[in-house]
């Protein structure tokens, strides 16, 4: 949500900005885990393609977040291991899965008392068997074209395309 929120050249730009503009009295909330997400992504060539930035211009971007009076930086709140562990425990026996990270986004925000707002409807399925408020936005549809520059590459390079 944050990198949607943040380059106009994502897919959900235009959805989440729409969402983001309709929000007035509510905090917004990075965790630990959001925030170097959120870093990662901006400085992965895969992701980003030409628009990819370095540590320290990234950096910049979370700062000028953080300058919103809404945003904020939530230390982990009391009791998100423990939630964490259960929302993971139905993934028990199981390989590593994206559902560690869902769970502990889904943990965390049941901890803080907040509300999860994304695209990813597995991570609003995990949201929504614990109970979590999850706001589940509607993404954009992209005929014939990919999520990401990296992606958009290995299609067009796949024999017979």
């Amino acid at each position: 949500m944050w990198l949607a929120l943040t380059w106009d050249r994502h897919p959900q730009h235009v959805p989440a900005s729409r969402w983001y503009g309709s929000q007035d009295d509510v905090a917004l909330l990075f965790c630990r885990f959001t925030m170097l997400g959120f870093l990662r992504l901006l400085t992965n060539r895969k992701v980003m393609g030409d628009s990819t930035t370095t540590l320290a211009g990234a950096l910049q971007l979370y700062d000028r977040w953080r300058q919103d009076p809404r945003v904020a930086l939530a230390p982990e709140p009391r009791g998100a291991e423990t939630l964490f562990r259960q929302a993971a425990a139905p993934f028990a026996l199981q390989p590593a899965t994206k559902a560690i990270a869902d769970c502990y986004l889904v943990g965390f925000a049941e901890a803080a008392g907040a509300r999860i707002v994304t695209f990813d409807r597995s991570l609003a399925a995990t949201a929504q068997f614990r109970q979590v408020p999850v706001a589940l936005l509607e993404p954009v549809a992209r005929a014939g074209s990919a999520a990401s520059p990296a992606a958009r590459q290995r299609r067009e390079r796949r024999p017979g395309k």
